[in-house]
């Protein structure tokens, strides 16, 4: 897929953030746009931003990933409006901090309904008609936590590792069956967005602390974020990382192998005690 003119991109989790810009810089491109968020507010306020910077239409739908029966309607509907799909980016996500120990089996759950299965009901619902279309692509967003672990994040780890693998295989599996579909994660690092304000804590931790802590290390804005992703699209590659704190960490856990869990350990230990709310 060389371009994304006149192709039809489904974008989840498109009322902000790194959704938000991928549906800016793909209207820019000259792409049709089928958009969704559990937002409302936030998805009609991209929808316009969208049609403004030159998307031919917009379609906006409320959607919760995690709900299978809903996004396998919702599939069914964007196939039946455009007539075809040839991107899919499954972008939805959300966050949870804290230890493992403090978690309940609800929050857990929860992560995993959105950042997992989110992705591969969208996978699983769209596959078909990505593949009917002839010039299909699948974009899974991991993370930078999705090539190596940090404390405190063991169900959002969990959950990007995991959208990790099944990309990786699914992508052997396109080709393999010769199916005209590409697959492409990604792993962004700290990223501008509003995730961690967002996000769940577990009893001991400071939300307020927890977000400032992300937002020091968030360097990029989602923009520059969305460009480097569908370049990667347009170009096939099969793993692309956004931002320079990616690629270092990424051949930080390369190089050290297992050990780096250690030295992770160690050096998170002030940040970690930074997001505890105070006695």
């Amino acid at each position: 897929m060389k371009t994304l003119q006149d192709k039809v991109v489904v974008i989840t989790g498109a009322g902000s953030g790194i959704g938000r810009a991928l549906a800016l810089e793909a209207s820019r491109s000259g792409a049709l746009l089928a958009l969704s968020d559990v937002n409302e507010a936030g998805l009609a306020e991209t929808a316009e931003l969208a049609t403004t910077a030159g998307s031919p239409e917009v379609r906006t739908d409320r959607l919760d990933v995690a709900d299978r029966a809903a996004f396998a309607a919702y599939a069914s509907a964007v196939a039946e409006h455009f007539g075809r799909v040839n991107v899919v980016i499954n972008n939805a996500g959300v966050a949870l901090a804290g230890n493992f120990e403090e978690m309940s089996y609800e929050d857990f759950d929860w992560i995993v309904g959105i950042n997992f299965w989110g992705v591969v009901h969208g996978t699983k619902e769209f596959l078909p008609h990505l593949i009917a279309s002839g010039d299909g692509h699948i974009v899974n967003i991991s993370s930078l936590f999705g090539l190596l672990s940090i404390p405190g994040q063991s169900a959002y780890n969990a959950t990007k590792y995991a959208v990790r693998g099944f990309s990786e295989a699914l992508r052997e599996e396109m080709l393999i069956s010769k199916h005209p579909v590409g697959v492409t994660v990604v792993h962004p690092g700290g990223i501008k967005t509003e995730i961690a304000r967002n996000a769940r804590v577990t009893e001991s931790e400071d939300k307020d602390a927890t977000a400032k802590v992300f937002d020091k290390l968030a360097t990029m804005g989602p923009d520059k974020a969305a460009k480097i992703i569908l370049k990667g699209v347009r170009k096939n590659q099969a793993r692309v990382l956004v931002g320079l704190d990616a690629h270092a960490l990424h051949a930080f856990a390369k190089f050290s192998g297992s050990r780096y869990q250690d030295i992770v350990a160690l050096s998170s230990k002030q940040m970690l005690k930074a997001t505890k709310k105070k006695p």
